[in-house]
């Protein structure tokens, strides 16, 4: 039975900060490539950042320099810490965790970002 469940969402101004996490029970998050993907009202769920089990890092060019995906094993838990938060990086973020044939979503966290 596996479990990914968000939390740190919420309401901030642009220009600040937030740090969502994703624990995770039912697997091991170092075994899995971990990622962090958001959807906006009408619009396509998209990849934001990923992490593999090697620890090599993929990020959406819109947030490269902004966000930062990181994993703690000991917590089992991953995190993404957004910076310099846009109007446009509001949405539902989701965390996900793959293993070829193999993906699990959480349930997501609201992130808005509004004067």
């Amino acid at each position: 039975q596996v479990q990914l469940v968000e939390s740190g969402g919420g309401l901030v101004q642009p220009g600040g900060s937030l740090r969502l996490s994703c624990a995770a029970s039912g697997i091991i998050v170092s075994i899995y490539t971990m990622g962090w993907y958001r959807q906006a009202p009408g619009k396509q769920r998209e990849l934001v950042a990923a992490i593999t089990s090697r620890g090599s890092t993929n990020y959406a060019d819109s947030v490269k320099g902004r966000f930062t995906i990181s994993r703690d094993n000991a917590k089992n838990t991953v995190y993404l810490q957004m910076n310099s938060l846009k109007p446009e990086d509001t949405a539902v973020y989701y965390c996900n965790a793959d293993r070829g044939f193999l993906s699990y979503w959480g349930q997501g966290t609201q992130v808005t970002v509004s004067s």
